[in-house]
Order: structure tokens, then C-alpha cells, then sequence
């Protein structure tokens, strides 16, 4: 977007809003538009400063929360992607040198992934840069308006999880 250019000349989900539509379909369309130009940013920014993409930098940040590393199956349930997503990637990264993938003794049928030194080093860069982008795209908000939304969105989060929360007679015990 140009420096003359105004963000209601973009066209996005967004534009497609009437006034008439309800509030409530306005604001769900606000927030899915500004985290797909959020990700959007994020994702031009690894790959011109990293050659990296999005998938790539998720994977290896669940790794370096977990020095211990992480079963092929377990990357995939938090990445919320399929098996040959997370192995595509992984062969990638181990080509590299920045993970190493080994068959666990208790379990031959599985794999472990770790993040070795150069990729942890490898990441901890893309981690800052990512740290950075991501404070810089905050910036047109204060710091108070940053906690209000912060605040907001936990409320929205919590009537959300509440309103598609199966109902189940066990959970009665937590």
C-alpha cells in the first residue's frame, strides 16, 4: 500500500459490507481481515529476510519450546496440520542440518524432532526479527489501547470457547 493510499481502497473481506449488515458480522470480518494482513506481513517478511515460510517458523518454534523435541504426530496436532505437512517440512529441516529426526527406543514406529545448535541458533534470529515485525505492526495502537484489545479479545475468546463447549456430564468434576 502506497503512502497516498488509504486502507478503504484495499479490496477485502471487508468490502463486501453493507451498513445494513449486523455489527457483530462487521466486527468478525474486521478482526479476519486485519490477522490476514497481519500474517500476510509476517509471512513477506520471512521469506525476503529468512527465505523462510510461515509453516516452517511455526514448526521450529514448537520445537524450541520443546528442547526435549516433539513426536511427528504431536507437531502435527499443535501445527493443526496433516502428517505429510509436518514431514515435508521436517525432511527439509533436516536436510539442513537445523533438526535431527530419530525413532524413539520405546516406540520404532514413531519419530522425535529436535532443533539441533545451528537450528536453534537459526531460529532465535528469525524469533527477534519475527518479535520486531510484529511490535512494529502494533505500533499505530498505544500501549493503553493495546491492553484494552487485549482485554477485549480475552472476553471474546472466553464467551466463544463457553458457547461451543460441548456439554458433557464429566466436566462437572473440574
Amino acid at each position: 500500500m502506497s503512502a497516498t493510499e488509504s486502507t478503504d481502497t484495499i479490496v477485502d473481506r471487508e468490502s463486501r459490507l453493507k451498513d445494513s449488515d449486523h455489527e457483530a458480522l462487521r466486527l468478525w470480518l474486521r478482526l479476519l481481515t486485519c490477522t490476514s494482513l497481519v500474517e500476510g506481513a509476517i509471512r513477506s517478511e520471512l521469506r525476503q529476510t529468512f527465505d523462510c515460510t510461515l509453516p516452517r517458523f511455526d514448526l521450529m518454534s514448537q520445537l524450541e519450546r520443546h528442547p526435549e523435541g516433539l513426536r511427528m504426530g504431536e507437531l502435527s496436532r499443535r501445527l493443526m496440520v496433516t502428517g505429510g505437512n509436518v514431514t515435508g517440512i521436517t525432511d527439509q529441516l533436516v536436510k539442513e542440518g537445523l533438526v535431527t529426526r530419530e525413532a524413539p527406543p520405546d516406540d520404532r514406529r514413531a519419530f522425535i524432532v529436535q532443533l539441533t545448535p545451528a537450528g536453534r541458533k537459526s531460529f532465535q534470529r528469525m524469533a527477534q526479527a519475527h518479535e520486531q515485525w510484529i511490535v512494529g505492526l502494533f505500533d499505530a495502537l498505544s500501549a493503553t489501547e493495546r491492553r484494552q484489545l487485549h482485554a477485549l479479545l480475552a472476553k471474546l475468546k472466553a464467551a466463544v470457547i463457553a458457547a461451543t463447549r460441548p456439554i458433557d456430564a464429566g466436566d462437572d468434576a473440574e
